[in-house]
């Protein structure tokens, strides 16, 4: 796991409560992060006197342990430099490790060997001047303690931990609202390929695809086969996005797996392998990035869990923009936790991906998308204003069009985009309709071209 691409987060808002003991912070783990994060490292910083949280930080557990330094080194700074641009730095911090044993390994095993590693993450927060007031190894539902040397709290062969749902953390955050989405791992899951035999069939609709889009790109007059393969794409899109339109389909009795295969259903192996070379066009990307609201953020949602899955190998690079544009669906409509684990596998898919780093980046300091948003309806706004306008300024350049074709074609397009700084609109490109007008007849055309790695 790549260190670079670890998953933050501020101080909870929730109901205040009072956790006493190493049990009662194992419990409280999977609250504070909205899902129990199988297989990973977390550190969560305390404040005060009393220890109130603050900021956290999580990373998958490095599997070599010659990793372990400098990820230990490397968590310990940034969750102290998040908590110092908030104006608090940390008096204390805790840390958890939390993995499952291999086949034939123990919990107490499990505890032994990441023991090097609980050991260097002490040290590491200790070399900021910043204690580690308690390390807990969590595996095969025990609780371990590094630091608490008392055999009747914290016995060598680890302490049950309790019933899911019957403490007092539990009760309070079932009454504040927070929700615990399942593991890590099931997040993830819903987010990645099956691995089924249908991954085969998925695979050559992708190798076609890749086929026909590359040609009509390239054949075509500078600019025009992109701007066409962009308009396809969206018309494609906005049309399959009505069949996610239905909240109750979302929820069957079958729980997330069947939800998942529900959604599979309504997309097949072509309509998917066109969207998905289709969104490695920023342009178009972030024109759908503005189903961030209403039922259009809760389907574009599902729509791109969709399409991550069906980023077969060799495609897994292309689930950079699926999976990103998961991450802004889930932020925007509150899920935090969805949204760090989409963004943070997209930045697994693609490291270079722009736009995925700089959500991170903000969801993590804990920014309010709202400021995305406006500037995404202002986009919106904005392009259907210019497309009111485009009938008027056809009529008055028509006597000038053979003469200078290229002044006429940059009188019809809109000023610059305002949708996050990642990209710049290409010239001679242009503005399309409403996001939110129906979509016009005729066939969708398949794919887009893949962007370039540094302008993304």
């Amino acid at each position: 796991m790549n260190a670079n691409h670890h998953e933050s987060s501020g101080p909870s808002r929730t109901q205040r409560i009072t956790l006493r003991g190493p049990a009662e912070l194992a419990d409280a783990l999977p609250f504070m992060l909205g899902f129990h994060p199988t297989d990973s490292v977390v550190l969560v910083a305390l404040h005060g006197e009393r220890g109130r949280f603050g900021g956290r930080v999580r990373l998958g557990i490095p599997r070599s342990p010659r990793e372990w330094a400098s990820t230990a080194d490397h968590l310990a700074e940034c969750l102290v430099e998040s908590e110092d641009r908030r104006g608090d730095r940390p008096d204390g911090i805790v840390v958890f490790l939390c993995q499952d044993p291999e086949p034939g390994e123990t919990g107490s095993r499990v505890m032994e060997r990441l023991r090097p590693f609980a050991q260097r993450l002490r040290t590491a927060c200790g070399a900021l001047d910043i204690p580690v007031y308690e390390a807990l190894c969590i595996s095969d539902g025990l609780y371990f303690s590094y630091c608490c040397p008392d055999d009747r709290c914290c016995p060598p062969g680890g302490t049950p931990m309790g019933l899911t749902g019957t403490s007092v953390t539990a009760a309070t955050a079932a009454y504040a609202g927070v929700q615990v989405r399942g593991s890590l791992r099931d997040m993830q899951a819903r987010l990645k390929p099956h691995g089924t035999a249908a991954d085969e069939t998925q695979r050559a609709a992708l190798d076609e695809a890749a086929a026909s889009i590359v040609p009509r790109i390239l054949e075509a007059p500078p600019g025009q086969g992109r701007a066409e393969v962009r308009e396809a794409t969206l018309r494609t899109a906005r049309e399959i996005l009505r069949r996610f339109a239905d909240p109750v389909a979302a929820q069957p009795s079958g729980g997330v797996a069947a939800a998942d295969a529900a959604d599979d259903a309504l997309i097949g192996t072509e309509e998917a392998a066109a969207l998905i070379l289709g969104l490695q066009d920023r342009d178009t990307r972030d024109r759908v990035a503005e189903w961030m609201e209403g039922w259009e953020g809760t389907a574009a949602l599902r729509l791109w869990r969709v399409l991550a899955r069906r980023c077969v190998t060799p495609y897994q690079e292309h689930a950079a923009a699926p999976l990103t544009l998961a991450g802004w669906a889930a932020w925007s409509t509150g899920d935090e936790p969805t949204a760090r684990v989409a963004l943070g596998l997209a930045l697994e898919a693609d490291p270079d991906y722009v736009f995925a780093r700089l959500l991170h980046q903000a969801c993590n300091e804990g920014l309010d998308p709202e400021s995305l948003r406006s500037c995404l309806r202002s986009e919106r706004d904005s392009r259907a204003a210019a497309g009111q306008a485009a009938p008027v300024s056809s009529r008055r350049v028509r006597t000038r069009t053979a003469a200078r074709p290229q002044s006429a074609r940059q009188s019809l397009r809109k000023p610059g985009r305002q949708t996050g700084g990642d990209r710049g609109a290409p010239a001679g490109v242009r503005p399309s309709g409403p996001a939110t007008g129906r979509p016009r007849s005729g066939a969708p055309r398949h794919g887009g071209p893949r962007g370039s790695r540094s302008g993304r």
